[in-house]
């Protein structure tokens, strides 16, 4: 098998990769029927010069491979007839933007797998930034309540950001003392109480912190559907499988987190159909005291529409005019919600990620396919054999003929 590492094209660009150098020399190594070529680029966080170090050849011309890795899509146009891709296509979502994508896969016969739908027999996922991406958005939504307030400064994340930066950066200021909530309760929600916790900020049970007005020190909470949201019906009980399939039976219970939250960090899965937790005249509401919104999920106009679109790590905020309901600069207005939707936040710690990610990759997927032949995590996730849909999601042909 020859596998290569595509150049990563994709505007706002990205430095992750799916194989370290380290990782393609191992494996190379592991199994010597493997080799591992990677396209010349000058954005990866590892640079063409240390795969050369490695062992890995650095060449233009991929159309030899047998597998081909990127990170976010591969353009339309630069997709080779009958190659097996494997990046994250966000397209099984019947994303429009995407649908040129998908139509050009069908049409030259190529199979494409998604990192999304890689799960183990459990149903559990198996490559994921996601941990990172709830480590990263912590520190972009305290940055940017110590800049809208002036009370403390962290440093805007380089290129050459680390875990250990990040951290020793959290640990030098005051931290604020306000109430933070956290939604959701999977690897996102995870990785931003894992930071909070580390810089010594206080957990509370819902109720406690719902039930206290005021707290001297940084002081959070964790809320996953079931706070978020209550059914209609006065003697349904929540289920969240219920929930899943019938979300128009549930409605928002998110008011009473908007009179007792300072800073709100979405780490939820939100999908179209499910309750709006903040629907622009909610921001309006007497007692509303949210100033500060880390949208790590960043849904535009979804769960909370102050989120009017994403950001980039280079400008990662901006203010959202509850009156006019409109984008502001950011922190141009004490009376303004500000607001951080970087939706790559993996990628601020790109060397770290890629690692944490090629490990898991690797361990869960290439290690079974190149012992075995065979991948049940690698079959589950791919949406395109041969340019045909597979069953699981053939639902997407209507999509991909532009009905």
């Amino acid at each position: 098998m020859k596998i290569g590492l595509l150049r990563e094209t994709k505007d706002p660009v990205d430095n992750r990769v799916a194989l370290t150098p380290m990782q393609a020399a191992s494996l190379m190594v592991d199994f010597p029927s493997v080799s591992v070529v990677a396209q010349p680029s000058g954005v990866r966080a590892y640079s063409d010069a240390e795969y050369l170090a490695a062992g890995v050849r650095v060449v233009e011309d991929l159309s030899d491979c047998d597998l081909l890795l990127g990170i976010k899509e591969a353009s339309a146009d630069s997709l080779l007839a009958g190659r097996h891709y494997v990046f994250f296509g966000h397209l099984a979502k019947k994303q429009a933007y995407n649908r040129p994508l998908l139509q050009a896969m069908l049409q030259r016969g190529i199979t494409f797998s998604d990192y999304e739908y890689m799960v183990d027999d459990a149903g559990a996922r198996v490559c994921a930034f996601g941990w990172w991406a709830g480590v990263v958005g912590i520190y972009y939504t305290l940055r940017g309540y110590g800049l809208r307030t002036g009370a403390f400064t962290l440093p805007a994340v380089e290129r050459d950001f680390t875990l250990d930066r990040l951290m020793a950066s959290l640990k030098q200021i005051a931290l604020p003392r306000v109430k933070l909530l956290v939604t959701g309760g999977g690897r996102v929600a995870g990785g931003a109480r894992w930071i909070l916790d580390k810089i010594g900020a206080a957990f509370v049970p819902v109720e406690d912190y719902l039930a206290c007005p005021s707290v001297d020190k940084l002081t959070y909470t964790m809320a996953d559907a079931d706070e978020l949201v209550r059914p209609l019906a006065v003697d349904q009980r929540f289920s969240f499988a219920h929930f899943k399939q019938y979300p128009e039976l549930y409605t928002s219970d998110f008011a009473r987190f908007a009179s007792a939250t300072d800073i709100l960090v979405c780490g939820h899965f939100w999908s179209p159909g499910e309750p709006v937790y903040l629907a622009a005249d909610d921001f309006l509401a007497p007692g509303f005291r949210i100033r500060m919104i880390g949208d790590i999920s960043c849904d535009i106009m979804g769960s909370f529409q102050s989120t009017l679109r994403s950001s980039t790590h280079a400008a990662p905020y901006y203010d959202y005019n509850p009156r006019t309901r409109q984008e502001e600069a950011a922190f141009s207005s004490d009376a303004n919600v500000s607001v951080m939707a970087v939706d790559t936040c993996p990628n601020a710690l790109p060397r770290d990620t890629s690692a944490y990610f090629g490990e898991k990759f690797v361990g869960n997927v290439l290690f079974p396919l190149l012992r075995n032949g065979v991948s049940a995590v690698l079959d589950r996730s791919t949406i395109v054999r041969d340019g045909c849909l597979t069953a699981a999601f053939d639902y997407l042909h209507e999509f991909a003929i532009g009905k």
